[in-house]
């Protein structure tokens, strides 16, 4: 146990007991009253307290290489940008000890996340409201925990394995807001299990829909169990609890339709239909120099001209500056906003795809996959995909990942978990200023480090090798 100074979310916590004075002092300003329920309904719709997710996975997947010296000059010259050249490279070390940027906000953002959904979750049960609109907004606020501890948990631990899961290290369980804490890392197998209680329990209070996709609904407690249990290997579930989110909301945008993206023909995040609950990849949008993300020739193969998420969502490098080459991504910054990572119907269908592709089902995995490809293809460069056996049709279902969710975190994510099955195994290698760097399967760099700031201030909070 530590005192509060030695938290590694001191930080943060101070100043949020700072903030979280000033908001009691704000509301017996106004119109609102103390220890009233209604309260945390505004601090739930305060949305930028829980929509971040780490943006570390785009910079380390196969979505990206970057080549043009320019760019490589502006990130590898400039501390500010010392974390993306190093995720990008796969380094042991991505925020370097007594700079200004020793920290990693990522990791930061996330528990600061989880200190409002613990705040809620534990002060709700003393506040005057019904308990209706109490157990409504609590299972809110446990869906955002187990989306935060998700992400945590799939960017500093290792991949999900059922023999090892029960002593590899995970993240620190932090349930309730104390004077003093623990920060002994959890297993990987008990984070996931607090994932899962978290929404299921909250599952029975969550309303059926909610106005803005920044509020969990029991569509989003349904998408993020369907994807937590893909990312345990459990497909099964998966597809169980991917059915259930269909059977709420199952509507595609129909790219075919397009000829160009705005925020005039395009929906915005909030209320986008795809969208099961809106999650952001924290800070920088990445579609600008000298951050943007350029695609890599390998994706670019997979996705192809003549689909829509190429025509539409990709930009050539002139866009982006003059001295680059290539293609970037450009999805979101087509309608001003920041890349969503939260789970969504094609990813629901793609698990589906998934599931029946493991059990010796063609016919369906495609049929999935190619419910969601026709409204990805103008009518006439729309083809019908076919499989000759489950282990084929298993390769163009993550294939089709790639192509819907690149640069949108998942790949990452998916590179880890299919990194032990033969089938996928591959050995990356990117080259900056004359150094070559390489992540084989086998390698620790799958999953990321803790930043020495965290483990110094805290000894018990274990390094990853």
């Amino acid at each position: 146990m530590k005192p509060l100074y030695k938290l590694f979310i001191v930080f943060i916590g101070v100043t949020l007991i700072t903030g979280c004075k000033k908001y009691v002092d704000i509301k017996t300003q106004g119109s609102l009253v103390p220890n009233q329920a209604i309260n945390y309904r505004y601090l739930l719709n305060g949305t930028s307290n829980f929509e971040s997710n780490p943006n570390l996975a785009d910079l380390a997947s196969d979505d990206i290489n970057i080549v043009d010296a320019a760019q490589i000059n502006s990130l590898s010259g400039s501390l500010f940008y010392a974390f993306y050249i190093n995720s990008y490279t796969w380094k042991p070390v991505i925020y370097t000890l007594g700079t200004l940027y020793e920290q990693d906000d990522n990791w930061n953002r996330m528990y600061n996340n989880i200190l409002y959904c613990n705040t809620i979750i534990s002060e709700l049960p003393a506040a005057t409201g019904t308990d209706a609109e109490k157990a409504e907004m609590t299972a809110e606020a446990k869906v955002h925990r187990a989306d935060a501890y998700l992400a945590l948990v799939n960017t500093y631990a290792k991949p999900y394995n059922s023999a090892t899961a029960a002593t590899d290290l995970g993240v620190p369980l932090i349930l309730t807001q104390t004077v003093s804490q623990s920060l002994n890392r959890a297993s990987v197998q008990a984070v996931y299990n607090q994932i899962i209680d978290d929404l299921t329990s909250a599952i029975p209070a969550l309303p059926t829909a909610q106005s803005y996709n920044t509020l969990p609904s029991k569509v989003s407690a349904y998408g993020e169990l369907a994807r937590c249990y893909l990312y345990m290997n459990d497909y099964s579930n998966a597809n169980r609890y991917a059915d259930l989110a269909l059977s709420l909301r199952n509507t595609l945008n129909d790219l075919g339709a397009l000829t160009s993206v705005s925020s005039a023909n395009y929906p915005r995040r909030i209320v986008d239909p795809e969208i099961l609950l809106s999650k952001t990849a924290f800070g920088n949008p990445f579609s600008f120099s000298p951050t943007a993300l350029r695609l890599s020739d390998d994706l670019l193969a997979v996705l192809g001209t003549t689909d829509q998420r190429y025509a539409l969502f990709t930009v050539p490098a002139s866009t982006i500056s003059s001295t680059y080459t290539g293609r970037y991504g450009y999805r979101e910054a087509r309608i001003g906003e920041v890349r969503n990572v939260g789970p969504n119907v094609p990813e629901m269908m793609l698990i589906k795809a998934e599931y029946y592709a493991r059990n010796n089902d063609a016919t369906n995995a495609m049929l999935w996959v190619n419910n969601l490809r026709v409204k990805r293809f103008k009518p006439a460069d729309y083809v019908l995909l076919t499989a000759t056996s489950a282990a084929d049709a298993l390769n163009k279902v993550i294939d089709e990942r790639r192509r819907e969710f690149f640069c949108r975190m998942l790949r990452w994510w998916d590179m880890r978990r299919l990194k032990s099955e033969t089938a996928f195994q591959k050995t990356y290698t990117r080259t900056v200023n004359g150094t070559t760097y390489t992540l084989a399967p086998n390698s620790n760099r799958y999953v990321f480090p803790i930043a020495e700031y965290l483990t110094n201030l805290n000894p018990e909070l274990e390094k990853n090798p």
